[in-house]
């Protein structure tokens, strides 16, 4: 049977390629990702650990690169020999000339399509690592415990797998392409150049370093800003998100100020620190332009020199353009190089985000788990357990209960006292820190959490619709359920009448907001979803909450047919509502202080007498 409710997964067939800390439970507080921090080397030990299933496409990139790069450096060679072949009046060999021209064209050529394959084989592996990072990225918030999602603001984990995995692709994979082809380049000029005049050769390589320093400098400078930009953007996105989610309640209490206010300050210090970043690293390129041109001008000087004196070396004017060719190409790697660094920067604070994510613990699951037995079909037992959320506040104290098959339970308590978070121990969203819970007589630690749930149907009180059609949102439990199936669960749940009313019926399209829909009507598709899985143990956390008195008395019939013979587990506010279930427990301060029928807790004149006379009082 399929879940009736939106849940974690199992957590199985997760992609990652980062071992897991090995914790089973997750503190809300303790563990933060942004407390995380990871060495260059991890970081780099993970790219390569990512890149390595499309080894193929990173080696034929490097190859491809490396011959274009190397055929390009060839050129000057022959253009060099062109020139001498210039020189002199009545002295043009055109016969070699032309034959020269043809090479140079064939070369020219050869690289233009090395440097094509090496493109396609970058973007290749960029883009198919990113789609390999998201679905590990998917994967892995699916294992996550609910404890992890409820402690992290939503908009910044949509961050990460969205723009800080486009960031990895762009500029770690692409960038390490770049500096690849700068480094050939590089090594490939010094060799030329020394084949044409150690000297002159030496004099490059001397000027040289001052390029490399001013560079380092100013990365350094700006690595810190650019690590502060990536979390900025993820503290802004989460910011976005829930600005967006909740513009009715924000239109409601008059807070449109107050939240721009806010908006704008997280966005001001995002934009110091971008601009900060950027213009930092915006300075390594001038800064090495200059050197650059100095260095070219010295060359040109004492290539001159050399033509006319033959002192420090002799060579030809053909050999001197060649060497001024490799003198201005020599220096643009050390350019590029310090733009690419700047998007390594990005990017490895990218790489340490999705990897705070990767890493984080996932939900303990027994890889030998059994699953649920149905011989015993729905009976539940809670025995001496005990919760905390936290390691130092415990919430939960020794609660014990048993619920037969076919009975129905009620709890009931103030707010916060813990009736939701049983239900959520009960479906495993979190781990019991002390105690057993046995469903059928398993203990559900030793049963896997798929089997576990696809015993359970549940209405929360916050509805859940996904973008599609009515129809699909109820057949969600359901996924092979006729339309006769999918048509009666909505009669029963009383929505048959308001979706045929609408403009397409079960046909009409919403979104997750549930469109035009009052709070109500997506309550009762709700219902109908569940109705329509018929599960054996049903869980109703204030689910007519948001339905008028009347739909609500038509809705509880309903429930009272689906809970014959089916183990219900009710938590309510509006105790009228649960009069007539099996037993009633009454918590507060995470303890069972009552229990029993309506009428036997009425007669002892205690906290529950005390709550169900409050609501009917002034009447």
């Amino acid at each position: 049977m399929a879940n009736a409710y939106t849940g974690i997964g199992g957590g199985s067939g997760v992609l990652t390629t980062i071992k897991n800390t090995g914790k089973s439970d997750y503190d809300l507080i303790g563990d933060r990702l942004d407390t995380h921090t990871y060495s260059v080397k991890q970081v780099l030990s993970w790219i390569v650990s990512v890149v390595k299933p499309h080894a193929w496409l990173t080696l034929l990139s490097f190859l491809a690169s490396a011959g274009a790069v190397l055929l390009q450096l060839y050129v000057p060679i022959l253009i060099g020999q062109g020139i001498d072949l210039l020189v002199g009046k009545g002295q043009v060999q055109f016969l070699f000339l032309f034959k020269l021209l043809q090479h140079i064209a064939l070369v020219v050529a050869s690289a233009a399509v090395l440097q094509w394959l090496a493109g396609w084989c970058t973007n290749k592996l960029s883009y198919t690592t990113v789609q390999d990072l998201r679905t590990v990225a998917y994967a892995k918030l699916k294992a996550l415990p609910l404890s992890f999602i409820d402690s992290h603001a939503h908009g910044d984990l949509l961050s990460r797998i969205t723009n800080d995995v486009d960031q990895i692709g762009d500029g770690l994979l692409q960038g390490f392409t770049q500096l690849f082809s700068g480094v050939i380049t590089i090594v490939g000029t010094l060799f030329f150049m020394f084949s044409l005049s150690i000297p002159v050769g030496l004099i490059v390589v001397v000027v040289t370093p001052l390029s490399i320093v001013v560079a380092s400098l100013i990365a350094r400078f700006s690595a810190k800003h650019f690590a502060q930009t990536q979390q900025l953007q993820g503290e802004l996105g989460g910011y976005a998100e829930e600005f967006i989610g909740s513009q009715k309640l924000i239109a409601a209490f008059g807070y449109q100020k107050t939240a721009q206010t806010q908006f704008d300050a997280i966005n001001k210090t995002l934009y110091t620190a971008g601009e900060k970043a950027q213009f930092i690293s915006s300075l390594s390129n001038p800064s090495t332009r200059l050197v650059n041109n100095l260095i070219y001008a010295i060359v040109a000087v004492v290539g001159v020199i050399c033509i006319i004196t033959g002192t420090p070396s002799v060579l030809t004017a053909g050999q001197v353009q060649s060497f001024l060719a490799y003198a201005n190409q020599y220096m643009k790697p050390f350019n590029e190089i310090s733009g690419v660094v700047t998007q390594i920067q990005s990017a490895f604070a990218s790489a340490r985000r999705v990897l705070a994510l990767l890493d984080a613990p996932e939900m303990s699951e027994n890889l030998q788990a059994d699953s649920l037995s149905t011989h015993d079909n729905g009976e539940i037992e809670f025995k001496n357990v005990s919760f905390s959320y936290t390691s130092d506040k415990p919430f939960l104290h020794d609660l014990s209960f048993h619920v037969l098959p076919g009975q129905t339970y009620a709890l009931v308590g103030p707010t916060g006292c813990g009736k939701t978070t049983l239900i959520n121990l009960l479906l495993r969203f979190y781990d019991i820190t002390g105690g057993q819970i046995l469903v059928n007589g398993q203990d559900i630690s030793q049963v896997s959490r798929e089997s576990l749930r696809e015993a359970f149907g549940m209405v929360l009180q916050d509805t859940w619709l996904f973008k599609g059609t009515i129809r699909q949102n109820i057949a969600y439990s359901k996924s092979d359920a006729t339309d006769d199936q999918i048509i009666t669960a909505a009669k029963m749940a009383h929505a048959h009448k308001f979706i045929q009313q609408l403009p397409s019926g079960y046909d009409t399209v919403i979104d997750e907001e549930g469109g035009l829909l009052s709070q109500g009507q997506r309550q009762l598709l709700c219902i109908a979803r569940v109705m329509l899985a018929n599960p054996s143990i049903l869980l109703l956390d204030e689910a007519t909450s948001s339905i008028d008195t009347r739909t609500e008395r038509q809705v509880q019939d309903a429930f009272d047919q689906m809970m014959q013979g089916c183990t219900s587990l009710v938590v309510a506010h509006r105790l009228s509502t649960i009069r007539n279930a099996d037993c009633i427990l009454v918590i507060d301060n995470g303890v069972i202080v009552e229990k029993g029928s309506h009428d036997t807790l009425l007669s002892q004149n205690g906290f529950y007498a005390k709550l169900y006379k409050s609501q009917f009082e002034d009447l």
